[in-house]
């Protein structure tokens, strides 16, 4: 089985070191790796095109010039970048990755991924859960649902990314691209790793403020067609979260917000998928309750 890695970055000079590190700390390296840059205008070009020099299976890549962006996150150049760079790949992969410049793996994830996907044929998407280094100093696990796989560390199998593609590059494309699969029949599922999760080194959506990214959560669920009720949930989630009201609060302005302008949304088929699902998933949770 051959893996194909692709890291597409923007001024990620902080972060960037760590993730380059464990990557060459893996005991299953890919046969690939694709270090993109996306118009960093820090040291990151310098530091990814030094590590892709060291190692054979490495190879740093530019890609061209783009006009800045307010928000990158929102017209998803993250997911454009990556897109790019699978044109580029050189190895005949059966598996493509997409890792975010920000997480640090931990040494066995490469050799994890392949056994996921050996054992399982219906496997399509998969990932290790992540963990983030709380205000006491000890790693505490993000919130993720077992059939979702977290936006910074993607592994497709080829046949189920060839079925899916293209992935529109929106807002919430990686709520999107497993719901595609499973539309497809493929499997998704995030997997726990034995030595401890890779450690998400910022937490998600945050680099340009909290409440914007729980802003753009809200957005996102619109965007993909969550139901109404999932979405009261969600927030009601989010309740507990810091800033303390202003996450939930902010969560439900982004996802009204977009109720009111209309942006354009997900097909009609994937949005009644992902409503049925949501929903089949609420009356299991009522029904186990009431069994216990």
């Amino acid at each position: 089985m051959l893996i194909a890695v692709v890291v597409a970055f923007l001024n990620e000079q902080e972060y960037l070191p760590r993730l380059l590190a464990s990557i060459a700390r893996q005991t299953r390296p890919p046969d690939e790796l694709l270090l993109v840059d996306d118009g960093s205008t820090d040291a990151s070009p310098e530091l990814a095109a030094t590590f892709a020099h060291d190692l054979p299976y490495a190879r740093f890549l530019t890609r061209p010039t783009r006009p800045p962006q307010r928000d990158r996150l929102a017209q998803a150049y993250e997911l454009l970048a990556f897109q790019w760079a699978t044109e580029h790949l050189i190895v005949p992969y059966d598996v493509i990755g997409k890792l975010d410049a920000d997480i640090e793996l931990t040494p066995e994830v490469f050799a994890a991924v392949e056994g996921h996907l050996e054992a399982d044929p219906r496997l399509g998407l998969t990932g290790p859960y992540l963990s983030v280094v709380g205000p006491d100093g000890r790693p505490h696990r993000e919130h993720c649902p077992p059939n979702h796989i977290r936006g910074a560390t993607k592994f497709y199998r080829r046949r189920c990314y060839e079925d899916i593609s293209p992935i529109a590059a929106r807002l919430g494309w990686d709520t999107l691209d497993e719901v595609k699969a499973r539309m497809h029949g493929w499997r998704t599922a995030s997997f726990a790793m034995p030595d401890g999760d890779p450690l998400h080194l910022r937490p998600t959506g945050v680099h340009d403020g909290v409440l914007r990214s729980y802003r753009r959560r809200g957005l996102a669920a619109y965007l993909y067609g969550a139901h109404p009720l999932h979405v009261l949930l969600g927030a009601a989630r989010r309740l507990r979260e810091p800033p303390v009201g202003l996450a939930a609060g902010n969560y439900l302005l982004g996802w009204s917000g977009a109720t009111l302008r209309r942006p354009p949304r997900a097909d009609d088929e994937v949005r009644a998928f992902i409503r049925d699902e949501q929903l089949g998933r609420l009356r299991n949770v009522v029904l186990r309750r009431r069994a216990g």
